[in-house]
């Protein structure tokens, strides 16, 4: 039995909220804040919800990162720096690789990112995620995100993309993501970072902990030309203008065949809900585990393990987006399951949900009282904040100095 605190003042499952919750507290121009208790048979969690209104002219959604694919940064440090009013954490990530001796977590998100309309990676293979198994049904390649429309939805973003070279053509399996397909070819830009590029050819499909690949091949190509070549991935900051294209056994094969001074032409775009739309329609993009649909939560999800967990609303036609992120407290750390974040969401109106990651990643912040810097409104677990990839960022025009 789960029973959530109302956003209205009264019980949406006919019974009082565990603790008084406070009224709705204004952050700024249709942004809205509050926490609410949900009580379940293991105890109480604390949730903390901002209330957004993408109806409202001057708000708009953005995605929050460190710059690169490849790097974290506390969640308030991201929307400071972006001029964000508030947010929550983003995506899973590859947080550790004790699999692979020698090869480092390179921090970077599982499903795909689009920042201000353009495309910054694709997602890794199923079988290389990071978090609670997957629905039926659902894929890594989920996301929550804004169109251009300003209108919130969920959707499904798919790479789409080709290297062509005196050889003929290839197709591309993977855009700046830290775990390749077997077999295929991927694409590194100046938006993976500085990271290592090793780790993509490490795991399978479905298996995130299999070995490395011994069979890989990198090219590096500028200005439309291939300008080297190396028998292994390599690392270091990627110049504008170059991409470097890793491939593993029979991509590596395909690349051996390629020489310096071959003329090479990358393209690369991600594709909407495999309806030929460009990636363009979303203004922002961020993966993200389904858990609501049409008003119902997916059939098939978790409903043993507890923990504290980020979650993504939409309601209102896509018009309202609900960010909500349980506390880490010690008293409140029992948490909910997946199941049940579904079943919130649902009762607080939304018809469509993802589960963003949890644990110690969980943040959400907000401005309050007209701040010029966002405070941290819930207590993630440990005691402070975990640097994560990325997180959704919450705009109001001319409440910040960096967005128009």
């Amino acid at each position: 039995m789960l029973v959530l605190a109302s956003l209205l003042g009264a019980s949406l499952a006919g019974a009082p909220p565990a603790a008084p919750a406070p009224a709705w507290q204004r952050v700024t121009a249709g942004v809205e804040y509050r926490w609410f208790d949900i009580r379940s048979s293991r105890g109480t969690a604390r949730a903390h919800l901002l209330s957004v209104d993408l109806s409202n002219a001057r708000v708009s959604m953005g995605l929050l990162y460190p710059g690169v694919v490849a790097a974290r940064s506390p969640l308030s440090t991201l929307a400071d720096n972006a001029g964000a009013v508030g947010g929550v954490n983003g995506d899973f990530f590859h947080l550790s690789e004790s699999q692979h001796p020698g090869v480092e977590a390179t921090g970077a998100p599982v499903g795909p990112a689009v920042a201000d309309g353009r495309a910054l990676k694709a997602a890794v293979p199923n079988g290389q995620r990071f978090g609670p198994a997957l629905p039926p049904g659902t894929n890594t390649r989920q996301v929550l995100g804004v169109g251009e429309d300003g209108v919130a939805r969920i959707g499904e973003l798919t790479l789409d993309g080709t290297v062509s070279s005196p050889q003929g053509e290839l197709p591309l399996g993977g855009l700046n993501q830290y775990a390749l397909p077997v077999g295929s070819v991927g694409v590194f830009t100046k938006d993976w970072g500085a990271a290592s590029r090793k780790r993509a050819t490490c795991g399978t499909d479905t298996q995130r902990d299999a070995p490395c690949s011994t069979e890989t091949y990198e090219v590096t190509v500028r200005g439309g030309k291939v300008v080297a070549v190396a028998d292994t991935p390599g690392r270091g900051a990627i110049e504008p203008g170059t991409e470097v294209l890793v491939g593993r056994e029979a991509g590596a094969r395909e690349l051996r065949e390629m020489a310096v001074g071959d003329q090479v032409k990358v393209t690369y775009g991600l594709v909407a809900d495999g309806q030929g739309a460009a990636a363009g329609a979303y203004r922002f993009a961020v993966g993200g585990y389904p858990v609501l649909r049409g008003g119902e939560p997916l059939s098939g999800m978790d409903k043993v393990t507890p923990a504290v967990r980020t979650a993504a609303g939409i309601r209102d036609g896509g018009q309202r987006l609900l960010l909500l992120a349980l506390d880490g407290s010690p008293g409140f750390r029992s948490g909910l399951t997946v199941v049940e974040v579904a079943d919130a969401m649902r009762d607080l109106g939304a018809s469509d949900a993802v589960n963003l990651d949890g644990g110690g990643s969980s943040t959400l912040v907000a401005r309050e009282g007209g701040a010029a810097k966002v405070s941290v409104l819930n207590h993630p677990s440990g005691g402070v904040q975990r640097a994560v990839p990325n997180g959704i960022g919450v705009f109001v025009r001319g409440e910040d100095n960096n967005k128009p």
